[in-house]
C-alpha cells in the first residue's frame, strides 16, 4: 500500500499517525469524520471529537504536513448504526460499548469504503493496536501495541480479514510521551491536546437523559429486588443504573450493594453482594475470529469482559449457534449483557462476541 487515507479526528494520536506516515514515503491525505451535530462544539470544559474545532485541528495539521484534507459527512449511518444501537442496548438493559460499532460499521466500514472510491490503497489510523500477516496461516493479525496501557484491540475485535489487510497503525511501537513529543517538535497544533473522554454524543456522561432526549421516552421508577426477587427499595428508572454499580443507589441497605441485573420488562434492578457479581464462565455471540477460521476444540487464551480491565486466563470452547464461551480459571467480575468479550492468545487477538 502506497496511497494511504487518513482518518483524524484532530486530536494529536492521529495527526502524528499522519506525520509519520509521510515519512515513511506514504502518499498520505487526511479525512476527518462528521458523526453528529452537537451543542458542544465550544465547551473548554468538554473534550469529545467530532466538533467544529476539532475539523479545524485536523485541517491545520494537515497544512502543516502539505497534504490533503477531507471532511465526511457520515451523520445517517452514525446515527443508526451507533447512537440509536446505544439506546436501543440500553433500552433492552444492556450495557453496551458504541466504540465498538463505531470501528465496525463507521471507520473500517464506510471510511474504509470511501477511501477505495478515491482511489486510496488503505486507510490508517491513530489507534494503539497492530496489524501483521502470518505467512504460515495466510492470514492477517491485530496485535496489540507495544504500549500495554494505551492498547485498543479490545474495542477492534470485529475487524475483517479484508479489513486488517488494509489498516495500518502506524503508533504501535509508540507510546503517548513519545508521541506528544514528536508533534512538539514537529510543531503541531494539537501536541499537548488532551485526550477525548467518555462517549463522544454523550460528552457529560449522563447516559440516561441522552436516551431519554434520543428517543423521547420516560423510564419511570420501579422497584429495587434482591436476587431473591425481595423487593428491597425503589428505583429511579432501570437506564439510570450499570452492572456492578454502587455508588448512586439512592438509598442505603445496611451493607453495600452492587447492581447484578436489570429487567425492562418488570422495570426492576437487582441488587445483590459482591459475591453475587462473580460469574465462572461467561457466553458470547455474534462471533468474529481473528487469528483463526474456526474454533474447533478448547483452546487456553486469556481474555477481556470490558475494555479496562487486564485479561484473565480461561478455556475457551465453542457452544453451538455460534457462539463462544469462556470458563475462568478464577471468576470475572461484573460480566454484563451487551459488553463484549474478547480473546487473547498472547499478543495476538483470536476474536470476539457480543455477551449475552
Amino acid at each position: 500500500m502506497k496511497k494511504i487515507l487518513v482518518g483524524m479526528s484532530g486530536g494529536v494520536d492521529s495527526s502524528v499517525a499522519a506525520l509519520l506516515l509521510k515519512r515513511q514515503g506514504y502518499e498520505a491525505d487526511g479525512c476527518t469524520l462528521k458523526l453528529f451535530d452537537g451543542e458542544i462544539d465550544e465547551d473548554e470544559d468538554v473534550r469529545t471529537c467530532c466538533s467544529v474545532s476539532d475539523i479545524m485541528d485536523a485541517k491545520s495539521v494537515c497544512r502543516k504536513l502539505g497534504i490533503e484534507h477531507y471532511v465526511f459527512n457520515f451523520k445517517d449511518l452514525f446515527r443508526q448504526r451507533v447512537m440509536d444501537a446505544f439506546a436501543q442496548s440500553y433500552i433492552d438493559g444492556e450495557t453496551p460499548n458504541p466504540c465498538i460499532n463505531c470501528n465496525r460499521y463507521i471507520k473500517f466500514g464506510a471510511m474504509l469504503n470511501r477511501a477505495a472510491e478515491l482511489g486510496y490503497d488503505g486507510i490508517a489510523t491513530g489507534h494503539y493496536a497492530d496489524v501483521r500477516y502470518n505467512e504460515e496461516s495466510g492470514r492477517w493479525l491485530l496485535m496489540r501495541s507495544a504500549d500495554r496501557r494505551k492498547d485498543q484491540t479490545y474495542v477492534l475485535y470485529n475487524m475483517t480479514q479484508s479489513q486488517l489487510s488494509r489498516t495500518l497503525f502506524p503508533l504501535c511501537n509508540m507510546d503517548k510521551q513519545e508521541i506528544r513529543r514528536l508533534a512538539e517538535e514537529n510543531g503541531l497544533i494539537n501536541a499537548r491536546k488532551p485526550d477525548s473522554q467518555d462517549i463522544c454524543f454523550v460528552p457529560d456522561g449522563d447516559y440516561a437523559s441522552f436516551i431519554a432526549t434520543h428517543t423521547g421516552r420516560d423510564f419511570p421508577c420501579g422497584n429495587y429486588i434482591d436476587t431473591k426477587g425481595n423487593i428491597i427499595g425503589t428505583h429511579r428508572g432501570y437506564i439510570h443504573y450499570t452492572i456492578g454499580q454502587r455508588k448512586g443507589l439512592g438509598a442505603a441497605f445496611g451493607e453495600p450493594m452492587f447492581v447484578c441485573g436489570k429487567n425492562p420488562t418488570e422495570n426492576t434492578v437487582t441488587l445483590g453482594k459482591g459475591e453475587e457479581l462473580m460469574s465462572e464462565a461467561v457466553i458470547a455471540d455474534d462471533v468474529n475470529l481473528i487469528s483463526i477460521p474456526e474454533i474447533k476444540t478448547e483452546m487456553r487464551i486469556t481474555a477481556k469482559i470490558r475494555y479496562n480491565m487486564t485479561d484473565a486466563p480461561g478455556t475457551l470452547t465453542p457452544c453451538g449457534d455460534s457462539r463462544i464461551q469462556v470458563k475462568f480459571d478464577s471468576p470475572v467480575r461484573a460480566a454484563a449483557r451487551g459488553q463484549a468479550l474478547v480473546i487473547y492468545d498472547g499478543d495476538k487477538v483470536v476474536g470476539g462476541g457480543r455477551i449475552v
